[in-house]
């Protein structure tokens, strides 16, 4: 798969040192996968939740972090909408991502 945007994860491991060893696992895993839906990709990741339009939400490091992503699976492309923590996750507006 196609992970959009690298930059993004650079910046969460800049800010959240804690975090970025698991996020960048996350990130190494998500590229090597080539899923063509959403029940092929929960048997990779088991804690992701589909919430709609295209929307998955990954519970990162013992759900310490929450990464939001937009995944179109016909042309195995992952969109990163959202890294953080997961307080900062409850306070996002899903309908805007």
């Amino acid at each position: 798969m196609v992970v959009i945007s690298n930059k993004a994860i650079r910046l969460f491991g800049e800010k959240y040192k804690n975090g970025k060893e698991a996020v960048g696992n996350w990130y190494y895993i998500m590229q090597q996968l080539d899923c063509a839906n959403y029940h092929e990709l929960k048997t990779v990741f088991n804690s992701v939740d589909a919430i709609g339009n295209d929307l998955y939400v990954f519970n990162i490091k013992g759900n310490s972090y929450r990464i939001i992503t937009r995944i179109i699976f016909k042309t195995r492309t992952v969109f990163i909408k959202f890294i953080g923590t997961h307080t900062q996750y409850e306070k996002i507006n899903i309908k805007e991502l």
